[in-house]
């Protein structure tokens, strides 16, 4: 093992953690800014030997943890030793390295069992609910973490220590999405292996969260890179392929040759990649594609009953996009055996089609356009080939070309031209659309501009000639220039259309989605292997066994028509060794270079293979991860049946609102295939889900390293300690609010946690022969109240703020502070300050850790005030405040009025004129 420290005059800070095999320390720099020192590690497939790093194959360990790294040490420091003294109050330092040392060497927060098998071989289950509580497992950059990254996490972890103290069961994990293209293109970058890069980064991250003092499970930790975890992935792949859920297709797709992959529309601006300004070119590229269109109907469903966020709904279902419509063909000009078909949810408005518009990509485009037209339209679809769909359908301006080409209207018989543009796309629907512009925006518009036809078929109301011409109508109405359909209200017209096209089978009703099938390809080679294979064939006459496909030259043909499945017992399939792992221009991908594993033989030997050189997304390992945090030991299954019915589905998920679509309708989908396979006894896998809001840099800006304003957590734990910044990241504000940095409030919570521990300090020097007065039991059990049920609806920022109200009212008590309300308000901080509830529990003279503690609890008849403060006005302007029973009548409040000299100044020498008064609320004194 390597050890990489680096001893300066500096103090050093000590951060010890465990790696799922060995106790791993790092050593780092205790003065701000200093940086991450070195790497070894122990499990993964770096490895030191004579100070030559060399690699080994990517399948080493059957689960390779990329986490463990630097010193190992059997050291634990001593949890009962008391922190060394401080003159400025809370020593946070040494409390923080005590108790994270005591939590690591007590496996504290350890998962409990959910069942026991008793002697006899019953088996018991627990009579405790569960909560599992998941963070959105992060991307192990190599920035690190900066404070916007532990909001969610704290207030995950916020809630998994109330409801252990609270008598649940908890599962509180955390990985690693750790594929992905950032480690691929800084390895290329750098010539550094990926894996050497993500490992480094999995123990950058992993000691910053465990310097929080999160309680996680860390035996539970997964990679999704490490080697067991990818077998799972690839079965899953497997169990989707077998059901016809994922299957090949030539797909338009953004492909940029100097990244070598293929880009989503929303990493294509202007034609040029977001990453680095590449051009990017739309290709027809064979691809993966797996079919999550055939649960559109199940992905919408199952939002019902779900406790998530309104917004995060509305975006799944605007996103899946379920459409009530029609469908209508329009045959072809001349063309006897075509038909253009068109989808819409209007079609009462079919009178007013004076043209059609094709996607540029639309497979007729080239029959259709006529001879004196073909120049025109073949540089306008070259035009519009480099642009990617989101910048076509959010172009500002419309355009298009005339085809020369006719349509036949379905009801009419009328030819109405037939146009391309590119704000139609053929990836979406039918790829075309019937144009109404007296009744569609973007119509009106694209009429407009090229001087098409406008046919007003849709009134307001009957008889309403006076309609403004200037832009569409596209609300509901009355039709007219509809010919037996004239007089009829809109959803009478769309149905009555409907059946006239189905009588004329020219049409019908059509429900369908704006989601479409998830390519599931990508052309690179930090992702996983899909575990697909092809025949390899060779021209007539050849024997296989004369020749190598590996041979530059050899002929031969790889049959993509013909995919075979690998077969479950082989799994996984690993990734090669490459030294070369850039993509190159090749839209086969880097793996398509491997070709000894690409290319090979069965043990039988006889004909020849090649393996499917497409790696799959970073999206197919944060997919199902929830499930691998059940079991992650397991060899045999993904995860076993009695695990899934203990722990899932998910209690609490927690991440960014930027995950609201793609990731969660992913794993909703992949979750339902399992569902169906009977591999999971739940139909959905996140029963509720809290967005956390970002946090910005000061300046007010998202926090990235180009502006400057990104805040290393690193250097606030140094100064203020872990307690201080979850203290103060839960105090700024709503949770879900979106919120700006300001290091300099930070001191706020300190001074709070200062404060708590020193009264904490006072009170072990009283015996029980203090007893609390009443004020400060009505205080006691009111914040008692208010922290409890703050807790639970995770409004975390009033939870604290009455702990600090508490707190000071303590403090004002100086030397008679009650044990037990130091007690109380001991266990109620530890859900947020971890250490500091921890070490001031050991104060108070208790043994072990408060982890398991019972949540306090309070009296309601205590929390209910017997008095009212309210203001007494004099001649409308406030003169003083009284407190009264909440039942006093006007005669008391006066009596207590009259002792405020604010109100004596005002009434003195004058004459009462009028008494207003509304008990509790209200006492206005008149006087002139």
């Amino acid at each position: 093992m390597m050890i990489a420290a680096v001893r300066t005059a500096a103090a050093f800070r000590s951060s010890t953690f465990s790696g799922g095999r060995a106790a791993i320390k790092i050593i780092a720099a205790r003065r701000p800014g200093a940086a991450f020192v070195g790497i070894a590690p122990s499990s993964s497939s770096l490895f030191i030997d004579n100070g030559t790093t060399r690699r080994r194959p990517f399948g080493g360990n059957t689960r390779r943890n990329m986490s463990d790294t630097i010193e190992e040490t059997k050291e634990t420091p001593d949890a009962s030793s008391a922190p060394a003294p401080s003159s400025t109050g809370y020593p946070f330092a040494d409390v923080e390295s005590k108790w994270q040392a005591y939590w690591k060497e007590h496996k504290t927060f350890a998962t409990p069992d959910r069942r026991t098998t008793q002697e006899d071989g019953t088996v018991v289950k627990s009579k405790n609910k569960k909560k599992y509580v998941l963070d959105m497992f992060p991307y192990p950059s190599g920035a690190g973490l900066h404070v916007g990254h532990p909001e969610g996490y704290t207030a995950s972890d916020v809630m998994a220590r109330y409801w252990r103290m609270t008598s649940h069961d908890v599962l509180h994990p955390i990985g690693w999405d750790s594929f992905g293209l950032p480690a691929e293109q800084y390895a290329i970058n750098t010539g550094t292996h990926p894996e050497i890069t993500t490992a480094k980064n999995i123990a950058n991250f992993k000691r910053q969260l465990q310097m929080l003092g999160f309680s996680y499970d860390w035996e539970k930790e997964v990679a999704t890179t490490d080697v067991g975890y990818v077998k799972w992935t690839q079965w899953i792949f497997l169990q989707l392929y077998k059901l016809g859920l994922a299957e090949q297709s030539s797909v338009s797709v953004n492909w940029c040759p100097a990244l070598g992959t293929v880009l989503a529309n929303e990493e294509v601006i202007n034609g040029l990649s977001e990453r680095g300004d590449h051009p990017v070119e739309r290709l027809p590229l064979r691809q993966w594609v797996l079919k999550i269109t055939k649960y559109a109907d199940r992905l919408e469903a199952g939002l019902e009953g779900l406790d998530w966020p309104s917004g995060t709904m509305t975006a799944q279902e605007q996103w899946i996009g379920k459409s009530t419509g029609t469908e209508i063909d329009f045959r072809v000009d001349g063309m006897e055996d075509e038909k253009v078909s068109v989808f819409t949810t209007r079609a009462d408005t079919i009178y007013g089609v004076t043209y059609v518009t094709l996607a540029p990509e639309h497979p007729l485009v080239s029959a259709i356009t006529t001879p004196d037209q073909k120049e025109e339209v073949d540089a306008y679809v070259s035009a519009t080939s480099s642009r990617s769909d989101l910048d076509r359908t959010s172009a500002k301006e419309k355009t298009g070309v005339f085809t020369g080409g006719y349509a036949i209207h379905p009801l009419t018989d009328e030819k109405v031209p037939i146009w391309i543009g590119d704000y139609v796309l053929g990836s979406y629907g039918t790829g075309a659309v019937m144009a109404v512009p007296a009744h569609d925006d973007r119509d009106f518009e694209f009429a407009t501009k090229f001087g098409l036809d406008v046919k007003w078929v849709v009134e307001p109301k009957k008889g309403a000639d006076d309609m403004p011409k200037e832009e569409a109508f596209t609300d509901q109405g009355v039709n007219v220039n509809s010919g037996e359909f004239d007089g009829m209200k809109t959803n009478k017209a769309k149905k009555a259309i409907t059946s006239k096209l189905e009588e004329l089978s020219a049409g019908g009703a059509k429900i369908t989605y704006k989601l479409r099938d998830w390519v599931f390809s990508r052309q690179r080679y930090w992702g996983e292997p899909i575990p697909i294979y092809f025949p390899v064939d060779f021209p007539e006459g050849v024997d296989p066994n004369d020749v190598d496909p590996k041979d530059e030259g050899c002929e031969h043909t790889i049959r993509y028509d013909k995919p075979i499945p690998v077969e479950e017992a082989d799994l996984p399939l690993e990734l090669p060794e490459m030294e070369d792992f850039s993509p190159g221009d090749d839209p086969a991908g880097c793996l398509a270079r491997a070709k000894d594993w690409r290319y090979f033989k069965k043990e039988d030997g006889g004909n020849w293979f090649a393996r499917e050189t497409n790696t799959m997304p970073q999206w197919a390992g944060s997919c199902w991860y929830y499930f691998r945090f059940l079991d992650p030991e397991n060899g045999d299954a993904a995860f076993s049946p009695e695990l899934d019915e203990d722990w899932m589905p998910v209690d609490l998920y927690v991440g960014g609102a930027e995950h609201a679509v793609l990731h969660l309708l992913y794993a909703r989908f992949w979750h339902q295939v399992l569902y169906d396979l009977g591999y999971t006894k739940h139909p959905e896998p996140f029963q509720r889900l809290v967005h956390q809001g970002m946090i910005l840099g000061t300046d007010g800006e998202k926090m990235s390293k180009s502006r400057g304003n990104v805040v290393n957590p690193d250097d606030v734990v140094d100064v203020h300690g872990a307690d201080a910044l979850r203290l103060y990241e839960m105090f700024m504000g709503p949770l879900e609010a979106v919120k700006p940095w300001q290091t300099s409030q930070v001191s706020g919570v300190v001074r709070f946690q200062s404060k708590l521990y020193n009264v904490v300090k006072s009170a072990i020097q009283n015996d029980d022969s203090v007893e609390m007065d009443a004020e400060t039991t009505k205080i006691l059990h009111k914040t008692m109240k208010k922290v409890t049920e703050d807790v639970e609806s995770m409004s975390f920022n009033t939870a604290i703020s009455a702990m600090m109200v508490l707190t000071n009212h303590l403090t004002s008590l100086k030397d008679r502070v009650p044990r037990e309300a130091a007690e109380k308000l001991s266990l109620m901080v530890s859900p947020f300050a971890p250490h500091l509830g921890e070490e001031c529990w050991s104060l108070l003279g208790y043994e072990g850790s408060l982890a398991y503690q019972s949540w306090v609890e309070y009296d309601e008849a205590l929390c209910v005030d017997n008095t009212v403060r309210m203001g007494v006005q004099v001649n409308g302007k406030k003169r003083g405040e009284i407190e009264i029973p909440k039942d006093s009548d006007q005669e008391g409040a006066m009596e207590e009025a009259m002792k405020c000299q604010g109100v004596i100044n005002q009434v003195e020498g004058k004459d009462v004129k009028k008494i207003i008064f509304v008990p509790g609320r209200i006492l206005n004194i008149v006087a002139k």
